[in-house]
């Protein structure tokens, strides 16, 4: 006869208290409302897949419905959160060996819609003239509509020296267009200029946040004091972010110590962090002024608005991008991974950068430099017209003429980009009136 083993009495009691104190414990009730919502709509979930699996009209993989539903559930949660399967996690993760080709552009989803952030200067992407905010539709012909960022990284890079055709809506000036682009190996130097460009004002453009910049800024900055700089201006245009870290200790060269930077704030209160200024700098007296504009995104904004909210300095150009959310790697146990928006940046004063962007203090919009060959507008609409007429084999064959046709000189662009554009001449101008006032404001009063 097998035998019954009888509960502790001392054990029943201890099981009675805990059910009673689960279910009248006002604290407790909202655990009890959320998890019995979430068990409703898991059952939901189980019965679509099962339907999927028994009436569909081919045979599916279970896993891959699985991905299917995952992917959709952090698409649907905002344009930063994905679920990444196994091979494309893998692929982040791994340090490649040899050369991967770009073309030199930071991407997001914006209103679903696969979109430039900035293209970086001097790559492939700003020598062929794509500009922030443009629209990619299709990649290599393929619709992007659906695609993940991950996915169009994927299709964007490739071998140094081979071409990949992106076709871009510019909503600005209402026009679909296809753009052949040579991939190249992309390197980046934080610094990308610095020097003395009138009247003892250093310029500095930093093209992004990384490992290096903040070295690389200290010794452009030693530069340009050894040089006579009396005041800067600090160019983040086109400047797509990098590092939180590298943000803060750009700003901590403008701002004393323990000035607050930029706080982190999410559900969970791990993710409620501050950064404040560190060490100590000789240019947090510099009249100052960042240059921003659409295309500066993540920590370039970060930088703009402590700058901004501090009153440390102007912030001169256009409305940033609007890009102040922090995501978090999350490994799931068969090797996929969920990279989950966990956390928002907010300026010192309590703005939140995420959609809204940082406004500049004195606006100054963009005008195209002038070009002789730039077409004229009735040549333009013209173009449109004959485009329009054209045949899918005179289509063809002029694909290949712009693919054999002569690029321009690198070198001739960097050139033409040193001169002062409308938005840096504008700066200077402003910071010739800082400075005027300074030195009227400073001079000791005269005894009548």
């Amino acid at each position: 006869m097998m035998s019954q083993k009888k509960i502790n009495p001392v054990l029943w009691v201890l099981l009675f208290s805990t059910f009673l104190l689960f279910n009248n414990n006002p604290a407790f009730a909202g655990v009890k409302s959320v998890k019995d919502e979430l068990y409703e709509q898991i059952e939901i979930f189980s019965d679509a897949l099962t339907a999927v699996q028994h009436d569909y009209v081919e045979e599916i993989q279970t896993k891959d419905v699985i991905y299917g539903a995952l992917k959709g559930m952090l698409a649907a949660l905002d344009p930063y959160s994905q679920f990444m399967d196994p091979d494309i996690f893998k692929e982040l993760q791994v340090e490649t060996e040899g050369e991967f080709g770009g073309l030199g552009i930071e991407i997001t989803l914006r209103d679903n819609l696969l979109t430039i952030i900035t293209p970086l200067d001097g790559t492939p992407a700003d020598l062929a003239g794509l500009k922030s905010l443009d629209r990619i539709v299709k990649i290599d012909g393929e619709v992007t509509k659906d695609i993940t960022l991950t996915e169009a990284v994927k299709k964007l890079r490739g071998k140094p020296g081979s071409e990949v055709t992106v076709t871009i809506l510019r909503e600005s000036e209402d026009e679909i267009k296809d753009y052949t682009i040579k991939r190249d190996i992309i390197q980046i130097q934080s610094v990308r200029r610095a020097e003395i460009i009138e009247d003892n004002t250093g310029y500095i453009k930093l093209t992004d946040f990384s490992e290096k910049t903040k070295s690389d800024l200290d010794k452009a900055l030693e530069k340009l004091e050894k040089e006579g700089m009396d005041s800067l201006i600090l160019d983040l245009r086109n400047n797509p972010g990098g590092l939180l870290v590298s943000s803060v200790e750009t700003v901590s060269e403008f701002l004393p110590t323990g000035k607050l930077i930029v706080y982190t704030k999410g559900r969970d209160k791990r993710q409620n962090v501050e950064y404040r200024a560190t060490g100590k700098t000789n240019f947090k007296n510099i009249p100052l002024i960042v240059l921003i504009n659409g295309g500066s995104a993540s920590a370039s904004e970060i930088v703009a608005g402590a700058i901004q909210d501090h009153k440390r300095g102007i912030i001169l150009g256009t409305k940033s991008f609007g890009k102040g959310s922090v995501q978090t790697v999350i490994p799931l146990r068969d090797g996929s991974a969920l990279r989950l928006t966990t956390a928002k940046y907010y300026t010192p004063t309590g703005r939140t950068i995420n959609e809204d962007g940082i406004k500049p203090d004195v606006l100054v919009e963009w005008i195209e430099p002038k070009d002789k060959n730039i077409e004229t507008k009735k040549e333009k609409e013209e173009n449109v017209f004959d485009h329009l007429k054209e045949t899918e084999t005179q289509k063809n064959i002029q694909d290949q003429q712009d693919k054999s046709a002569p690029q321009p000189e690198p070198t001739k662009q960097e050139e033409d980009k040193k001169k002062p554009d409308n938005q840096l001449r504008a700066a200077l101008n402003l910071m010739r009136g800082i400075k005027i006032y300074k030195q009227q404001s400073e001079a000791p009063e005269k005894k009548e």
